[in-house]
């Protein structure tokens, strides 16, 4: 098998970065020392340090983003008007399927979600492109048409809760290495969890103003 390229080496040296101490707390000298590469590798190969951050985070999510747009377009095809619980597992299931404990990729993938949602560089909310924006858009019309009392920010908000709590669950699954937790009986257990109260979420009444 041919050696990693040094485009794949940067790529998994900056995930690993990235994810264990943010954007700002992550250097290029950093990224290129542990990917064995110049300094001038990333300038080569993605432009910026933020077209590095953008190419790491959409390598990890394609996969996930993949996996949700066939869970909708199967529920779309059976009914124009999914239940909530059926969006809920078609949008998470795929997170936890991507994100399996014990796996030092899906621990990764969890703490990469994790800084993209709460670190406050610009460079990291502005990564997503059309791919995600119509992951995003395409759910946010079926939870639209299945909750149709909530208003778009609402929602909007419920959907990044979904987020939130999927991938700190897997960083806290991961981080505890408890053995019981780590079997496929207790991370099929835990995904189920989700799914049920998720769709309690977000088929909860409207918050009043």
């Amino acid at each position: 098998m041919a050696p990693p390229d040094t485009r794949t080496q940067i790529l998994a040296a900056a995930e690993r970065l990235f994810a264990e101490r943010g954007y700002r707390g992550t250097s290029v000298r950093a990224i290129t020392d542990l990917a064995g590469a110049n300094l001038a590798a990333v300038g080569y190969h993605f432009g910026s340090k933020a077209e590095l951050l953008a190419a790491v985070a959409r390598r990890v999510i394609e996969p996930i983003n993949a996996a949700q747009c066939a869970g909708l377009d199967r529920l779309l095809a059976r009914t124009s008007d999914p239940a909530v619980t059926e969006l809920v597992e078609a949008f998470a299931g795929p997170l936890f399927d991507e994100m399996p404990a014990g796996d030092e990729g899906g621990a990764r993938t969890s703490r990469l979600i994790v800084t993209i949602l709460s670190d406050p560089a610009e460079e990291v909310r502005s990564w997503t492109g059309p791919a995600e924006d119509t992951v995003r858009e395409r759910y946010l019309a079926a939870f639209g048409r299945a909750l149709p009392g909530l208003s778009p920010e609402e929602l909007r908000f419920r959907m990044r809760g979904i987020l939130a709590v999927t991938a700190v669950d897997r960083v806290e699954v991961y981080q505890r290495r408890d053995p019981a937790c780590l079997s496929p009986v207790a991370g099929e257990a835990a995904r189920n969890w989700a799914i049920t109260f998720l769709t309690a979420a977000m088929s909860a009444p409207p918050t009043g103003t």
